[in-house]
């Protein structure tokens, strides 16, 4: 870390520029990159089997949960939507000092549903880095590594990527982009946790909100970067000149240089939460119904247009919209508990370009349609024949292992 402080700045930034770039060639841009968190900290939400109905008719592509509910992983068996689970931070001790708990958990919370269920993903603990438990902080990474050995051993590990979602108070610089920084106590568990997602071809979560940076000094962040308003003339990073329309995409394009002074710009950045309550105290600036449908609109925008960062422009972001219900069990402020884009009853909070379709319908959002997702057509039918030899080939793996 001082080694890296201690180079000048445009050095710096030209080295990390460089390890991005040549990482970036390597990279494949996604059919569809649109995700959305669904958290079930509520009493009167739908039940799983009408959730993924909703979604299936929305068709949204990717779904993140919270825990490993068999109801909702056995809800979503078939519909062939990708979907990442969570590991509860109680979980994480245990398994960082017993590599055959983590083979337990994985064995009986995600095999017997998989391959029915397309569990992509398994999210360790939340915004770990930035809490007070340094139990937790020192066992993260280690029980990360037995899950992915637990994988590699049931013949899942090709097909299951494990990471964490991390704070964006990771970060003791966020702008300029360039100057990206983790903070002096995340950064050895930054450097710990990079080299596992190096080494296993998994991203880097990062939970992002720019709402709280509005909230926090609205007379001085200005509402249309915070709302990625395309129109907005943005800002311009005075080390590599590249302009920023969103400051979303900023904070992502922060972690990549962050990540890149520690050695690691070959790791992608995905956002696992991100999204701008419709509702809020007197205290919380921004939180209105209208910015919270501007917002998300313009990531929907941003998504079917095939858009990355400014730094990475040839690889569609991932990104998770937080989140698909208000929750009214949520504690904290009323912000906490109006995120959704819909209501319990399936109602809309307000239009943000989705819509509903019937059987029928080709098309998921009443915006145009992704050029990435139609080049991938033409390779659908050989994709499908490798992904079913694929799947085979694994059946056979697990059937040997039993």
């Amino acid at each position: 870390m001082a080694f890296a402080l201690s180079l000048k700045p445009t050095r710096l930034v030209t080295c990390a520029l460089l390890c991005i770039f040549l990482a970036e060639v390597s990279l494949v841009r996604h059919a569809t990159a649109l995700g959305i968190n669904y958290g079930q900290v509520g009493n009167n939400l739908p039940s799983p089997p009408q959730v993924v109905q909703l979604l299936s008719s929305l068709r949204i592509g990717k779904v993140r949960i919270y825990d490993v509910n068999p109801q909702v992983l056995t809800a979503f068996a078939g519909t062939g939507i990708e979907l990442i689970v969570t590991v509860p931070d109680d979980l994480v001790p245990g398994m960082a000092t017993s590599a055959s708990q983590a083979l337990q958990w994985v064995s009986a919370s995600v095999r017997p549903y998989f391959l029915a269920t397309r569990v992509t993903g398994i999210a360790v603990g939340n915004e770990v880095f930035t809490g007070d438990d340094e139990q937790l902080k020192t066992s993260l990474v280690p029980a990360m590594r037995n899950l992915h050995a637990a994988l590699a051993q049931l013949g899942m590990d090709a097909y299951v990527r494990v990471s964490t979602a991390n704070s964006l108070a990771v970060l003791a610089i966020s702008y300029p982009p360039s100057q990206g920084v983790f903070t002096q106590a995340a950064a050895p568990y930054m450097a710990q946790l990079l080299r596992f997602l190096a080494e296993t071809s998994a991203p880097f979560w990062i939970n992002a909100y720019p709402y709280f940076a509005y909230k926090d000094d609205p007379t001085k962040v200005s509402l249309d970067y915070a709302l990625s308003n395309p129109s907005h003339v943005g800002a311009v990073d005075p080390f590599t000149k590249l302009q920023y329309t969103s400051m979303m995409y900023a904070q992502v394009d922060a972690v990549s240089f962050a990540a890149a002074r520690l050695g690691y710009g070959n790791v992608a950045v995905h956002v696992s939460e991100t999204g701008w309550p419709s509702k809020g105290d007197a205290n919380e600036a921004g939180a209105t119904v209208e910015n919270a449908r501007q917002y998300n609109r313009n990531l929907l925008m941003r998504q079917v247009s095939g858009e990355g960062t400014p730094l990475r422009p040839r690889l569609r972001l991932e990104v998770y919209l937080f989140a698909l219900f208000n929750e009214d069990m949520k504690p904290g402020p009323t912000s906490e508990r109006n995120y959704g884009l819909y209501q319990p009853d399936m109602s809309m909070v307000y239009n943000v370009g989705l819509s509903q379709l019937s059987t029928t319908s080709a098309a998921s959002l009443s915006l145009a349609t992704s050029p990435a997702a139609r080049t991938t057509d033409v390779r659908k039918d050989f994709g499908g024949l490798c992904v079913a030899v694929s799947l085979a080939m694994l059946l056979i793996t697990q059937a040997l292992l039993l």
